[in-house]
This record gives C-alpha cells, structure tokens and sequence, in this order.
C-alpha cells in the first residue's frame, strides 16, 4: 500500500492496528524524498539516520504497549526551529555553520507525541520573503508547476506535505507564511489565536531560546487535512513552561458548532487597498456556495466588520516597526529622512511602512491603543458571527522572482501590477488582531494551481475555524496531490 498521501491520523490508526510499522512509514517517506526532491528542493536539511532510530524506537514502545498521538508518524519541521545537532540559519549564509545544542519547545513536544522528525524544511533569507530561496539551500519550487513559487516562509513544509514528504509539518507566520504556502501548494494550515502556542527554539540563529512574546508572530500547524490540523495543534498548543506554564493550564472552547447549517459567516472578497484575482474570487464563491448549500447563514457585508484599510495600515505599521531597531544607524537615520518627507495626504501601504520602520516608541504605543480598538471590533463581529471567509492571497502561485529589493517587484493580478509587499493585506487582516485563521483548499485555477482561502475565527476559539473546516472539506473535496 502506498503510505505517503495518507493522513495522520490514518497512519496513527494503521500503526495501531499493526497494518504497518514506523520504520515502514519512515523508510518509504524517505525512499519518496530520495526520489522526487531533486526537483522540488523542500527538504534542506535531512535527517534520515535519526529518524530511522527514532522510528525503531517508536516500534518498540508500541510493542511494550505505549501510544501517543503522533507515535511513528514521519513529520517535517521548518528550518527555523532549532533542533539540537543540525544547522539553524534561517538561509543567512553567514550562520551556515549555526548547530543549536538543544530542541525548540515545538521539536520536544513532537518528539514527546511519538513523531519521527524526518528532517528540516526550507525558508526564505531572513523569514522575509513570500517565496522560499537562500543562498545556501536554493530554491523550493512549487510542486504543482516547478517555475512557481512554494510561498513562503514556510514554503519548504508547504512544498512537503503536497509532494508527500510526511505526514504533518510545522511552520510560523507573521505575513502569512504559514498560511501563503498552504494556499499556493493546496493543503492546509492553521494560524493560532497570537499567544496561544510556545515558540520558544523558533529563533534566528545564534539567538538565546529564551521564552518571548513576539508581536503578531506565532508558530502552527501544516497538514493535508483539516482533523489533521487540530491533530496536531493540541500537540502543539499551550503556554510555555518557563512562563505562563508555570501556572497555567490550557482548555481550548470546543468549537461553536458542529454542524454546517448552524455555523453564522461572513464572507468578504473585496479590499480597499488591492484588487482580488479572478481566481480567488472563484474559490470565494466555490465555498460561499457550500455553505449556502449546507444551509448555513451567509452575509457579504456588516457594519459590524473594523474598517480593512485602518487595518491594514496598523498592520503594515506594526509589522515593518521591528525593522528599524535592527538597522545600522545610517540605514535608519536616511529612512527617517525619507519618511518626515511623506506628504501628509500619502495614505498608501508604501507610506505605511516606511512609517512604521521609523516609529517612535510613542507612535507604537498609538497603534498598539488603535489596534485593541480593532479587537474589540472583533469581538463585537464574532458575537453576531462565528467567522470569516476571505482571500489569503489576491492570486495563486506566481512565478519565481528573486530581485533582492522586494520594493521593486510586483505583483501581477489579472494583468495588472501591483506593489508585491500590498498582497500581505489580507494575512495581515487576522495577523494584527490576533485572530486564529485556518488555511483550506477551495480547489485549482484554470491554470490547474491550487487556490485557498482563510476562515479566520475568534481569539482563543481556534476550534471554531478548524471545525468549519472539516464540514467544508466534505463539501468542496480538499487536498489533491500534484499530477
């Protein structure tokens, strides 16, 4: 039997029933990667011969009578996570050298759940890019048309889990890079509610796996299914041991409802800021139509919803506002220069975030106060709503582009160009706020590339999008693998 485009839970059900071993499942993924990613490039750093002990050893607990969620599933993680014994470089040619000396606190609880980690996935320079290439590791190209891109920065994972490299992976997202690849590779993704997940070990190279709380960036889950997201987030999910661990327990709301013709949502394709793509709007509609069709309760406009171009200008703020505090004090002083000459009248994202990597102290503080006016917003929607659909991104997969000044790339939607950093508009619609967003398939392009869209769901109630995701999956079909 072919093993490798069966789900987690699956093959957690099959090594329960002794239908296969791990050092199967693990001997046949890597014979896959050996195979195919010569082409495909998602793997960077393989790991095989611990994952074939960690395989054995995961036979032998079952045969003493152990089971644990993931124990003898093949799984992938993104290069970004430290894992004790192979390099962390985020794709800086400078760290290529880089081996952390201990586990990120995502890698030990995969580890704890019985996972066998296969090896590590590839990520753009930096996490910066939607596409994923670097010196070092190359380009992850997209398995559905090898001249596009995978997304990024989680593209490796994304790339991965289309291809049939293991069963699960784990990624993080700030711009969309858990939930930008899931849509231009056809799979699934989960952003949490911010806070929700440790991410302690997911940092650049060199720097101490101290417990931080990062604004706007999380760390989730990848899979090829929805179930298989909640699988694994509640691996995942919960605070770190050294802080709030200390006292507290995590007990998520299970999810509002469980069947589709209960569920209340709001359906959005238009952005003040960028035009939606004709292919997206299709996988809008193809999941608006499911959930008319399930008997659910459908709107396409609120007064309730916050106002998107305050949004995403607070987002794009926010998001460039950690840049200035790592740049040389030249860099910065000419950006500053260059923004204090801004007109006043200059309400564009570029103006955003210029602004932003600029900001004062003073002026975060500002749009940190605006941005819980956004939340409250939110949770006045989310009484009237139980989520969300709309766009991840305004197109599918777009083909490579690696010019090193991301401000001189664009972005080609239905033939006409935009600025290739405004496409974060819509990621950045749950990013700010903290909102839970559960990447799904809605299907392939007329082009033949895969299309998702987010159901972005209330803070803390990350079961509600996932749930929704599962009743739409059996609606709409999901995950298909690449012909």
């Amino acid at each position: 039997m072919e093993w490798n485009f069966q789900t987690a839970e699956e093959l957690a059900a099959a090594l329960r029933a002794g239908e296969v071993t791990s050092v199967e499942l693990t001997d046949e993924a890597i014979a896959r990667i050996e195979r195919d990613d010569k082409a495909i490039n998602a793997i960077c750093v393989p790991d095989f011969d611990r994952a074939r002990a960690a395989a054995r050893g995961a036979d032998q607990a079952r045969a003493r009578g152990e089971d644990r969620p993931l124990l003898g599933v093949p799984v992938t993680v993104k290069e970004s996570y430290n894992i004790a014994g192979l390099p962390t470089t985020w794709g800086m040619p400078m760290h290529r050298d880089f081996v952390p000396a201990e586990d990120a606190v995502q890698v030990s609880r995969l580890r704890a759940a019985g996972a066998v980690v296969l090896g590590k996935t590839n990520v753009p320079l930096g996490l910066q890019d939607l596409q994923s290439f670097n010196e070092i590791y190359g380009t992850t190209n997209n398995p559905w048309d090898h001249a596009r891109t995978s997304g990024g920065s989680s593209g490796g994972s994304a790339a991965a889990l289309a291809a049939g490299f293991g069963a699960l992976s784990i990624g993080s997202d700030i711009g969309g890079s858990l939930r930008t690849p899931a849509s231009f590779c056809g799979v699934y993704a989960h952003k949490p509610t911010l806070g929700l997940v440790a991410n302690r070990g997911m940092v650049p190279p060199t720097t101490p796996a101290l417990p931080t709380d990062l604004d706007l960036a999380v760390v989730g889950p990848m899979a090829r299914t929805a179930r298989d997201l909640t699988l694994l987030l509640d691996v995942m999910a919960g605070p770190d041991p050294l802080t709030l661990g200390v006292a507290h327990d995590l007990k998520l709301p299970l999810a509002r409802h469980q069947r589709l013709s209960d569920f209340r949502v709001l359906v959005l394709d238009e952005h003040p800021f960028l035009p939606t793509g004709s292919a997206v709007r299709a996988g809008v509609n193809r999941v608006a139509d499911a959930l008319v069709d399930g008997g659910a309760r459908v709107e396409r406009h609120t007064p309730l919803l916050p106002d998107l171009a305050e949004a995403a200008t607070l987002y794009m703020q926010l998001l460039f506002s950690g840049s200035g505090a790592r740049l040389p004090v030249e860099a910065y002083e000419q950006l500053r220069t260059r923004a204090a000459g801004l007109s006043a009248d200059d309400q564009s994202l570029g103006a955003a975030r210029l602004r932003g990597i600029v900001f004062s102290h003073r002026d975060w503080i500002e749009a940190d106060n605006r941005r819980e006016l956004h939340r409250h917003g939110w949770r006045q929607l989310f009484a009237e709503f139980d989520a969300v659909v709309c766009p991840i991104s305004p197109t599918p997969a777009y083909p490579h582009d690696h010019n090193p000044d991301l401000l001189e790339r664009r972005l080609d939607i239905d033939g006409v160009e935009y600025p290739y950093l405004d496409q974060l508009v819509w990621a950045g619609l749950a990013t700010m706020p903290g909102l839970p967003a559960t990447a799904i398939p809605t299907g392939l392009s007329s082009e033949g590339l895969p299309v998702g869209v987010q159901l972005v769901g209330p803070m803390f109630e990350d079961r509600t999008p996932l749930r929704l995701a599962e009743l739409l999956e059996q609606r709409i079909g999901g995950f298909q693998a690449p012909k």
